[in-house]
């Protein structure tokens, strides 16, 4: 039973992330289920988003992990929930 909690937990973490960068960016963000289980949310780095930063680090904290990838067209802005592990609620 607590796996089915915690799951629901995750799920709706992730649900609240990828709402809240979608409207802090302006555009929907990307949902990546990764091997293993890992549940990647990415988002491009709009001069809207860069106006909002203190924002958009609050959201990407709630992940296991975030960081930051250059492109050849700019900045995407990623957060990951590790499937069983711990996370920010």
């Amino acid at each position: 039973m607590r796996a089915a909690v915690d799951h629901d937990r995750q799920q709706a973490a992730i649900d609240d992330a990828t709402a809240q960068l979608a409207a802090l960016a302006g555009t929907q963000p990307r949902v990546i289920h990764e091997p293993g289980g890992a549940i990647r949310i990415e988002t491009d780095v709009t001069e809207e988003l860069r106006s909002r930063w203190e924002q958009l680090l609050a959201v990407l904290d709630e992940g296991t992990a975030f960081g930051l990838t250059d492109t050849d067209t700019g900045q995407i802005a990623w957060l990951t929930f590790d499937s069983g592990e711990t996370f920010r609620s």
